[in-house]
């Protein structure tokens, strides 16, 4: 089970200037074939169908906490969506006046059409993400291997869709998420090396693993988040160190597992779009809630 918690794994700056092409672009770091809606799925079945478990508990605990992190890639990365397609169309309740004319220039319409000026799971062309792209076949080489090389993936896309645009929104959600998926791509060299006795370490950087270029990520590295396995619980997955340690490859400096989550961020509250009636729950009455809320000794709105 996920313990889910109202935050995000960072907190996101406001956009400077929104942009639906820069928000289309990002989609690929969701819903694309190497985005995070596969790598929370690959991972999260390999983690339910692994066999096993008792004798080779670290593999399964490395996965499985690493599907965990996933969960909450996807929410950071869809925020960053919202947040860039947040106030690109003119705010009204009158459809006579085109309010969603600038929708028309956009390279993703589905975000207009088929939601409310929000995140979708698609690709950065609108394609939607398929069960297809999830990767479970049951033989742990294999499977470790595959994620080796989808983290890898991630990591280019990531790389180009942060030279795709300027936003701060973007590039720190980016940044951040270079990271995380560089730890990722630690853990799995380290699964197969424990594994199989190859020294992995020759094949990175696939591609190169230094995040030196990318002012964003800086503080991370900085803090060493670059060097931690979050296991997203308090008490489980506690073997996942036999697999995760020694030195990182790039500084040298151990490796860490953290049993938990980070702190996280708030999550942005989101201003409505009425000319899109998102959320279109005009006659909502705040009252009715507000007095219930106070008669259970709870604070609202």
């Amino acid at each position: 089970m996920i313990l889910k918690i109202d935050r995000l794994p960072i907190e996101l700056p406001t956009p400077n200037n929104p942009s639906p092409n820069d928000a289309a672009a990002v989609q690929e770091l969701l819903g694309g074939k190497f985005g995070e809606m596969s790598t929370l799925m690959n991972y999260t079945y390999q983690s339910f169908n692994f066999r096993g478990r008792k004798r080779l508990r670290p593999f399964y605990d490395v996965i499985a906490s690493i599907a965990g992190e996933e969960y909450g890639h996807i929410e950071v990365v869809s925020y960053a969506i919202n947040l860039l397609l947040t106030g690109v169309t003119k705010r009204g309740t009158d459809p006579s006046t085109a309010p969603l004319k600038n929708a028309a220039d956009a390279r993703n319409t589905y975000h207009y059409i088929a939601s409310g000026q929000a995140s979708l799971p698609v690709d950065s062309m609108g394609n939607f993400w398929s069960g297809q792209n999830v990767f479970s076949s049951g033989n742990l080489k294999l499977d470790l291997l595959h994620n080796f090389f989808l983290e890898c993936g991630a990591r280019g896309n990531k790389m180009r869709v942060y030279e795709m645009t300027t936003d701060p929104t973007a590039r720190e959600m980016v940044g951040y998420l270079l990271v995380r998926g560089g730890v990722h791509i630690v853990a799995y060299a380290r699964a197969l090396e424990h594994l199989t006795g190859v020294d992995v370490k020759k094949l990175v950087p696939v591609p190169d693993l230094s995040n030196k270029a990318f002012p964003e990520t800086r503080k991370y590295e900085d803090s060493g988040v670059h060097r931690i396995l979050y296991t997203f619980s308090k008490d489980d997955y506690q073997k996942a160190g036999i697999i995760f340690n020694g030195p990182h490859p790039e500084d040298g400096k151990p490796l860490e597992v953290v049993f938990g989550a980070p702190e996280g961020a708030p999550v942005p509250d989101l201003d409505e779009e009425v000319q899109l009636n998102a959320p279109g729950a005009d006659d909502f009455d705040t009252e009715m809630f507000a007095d219930i809320a106070k008669k259970l000794g709870i604070k609202y709105p």
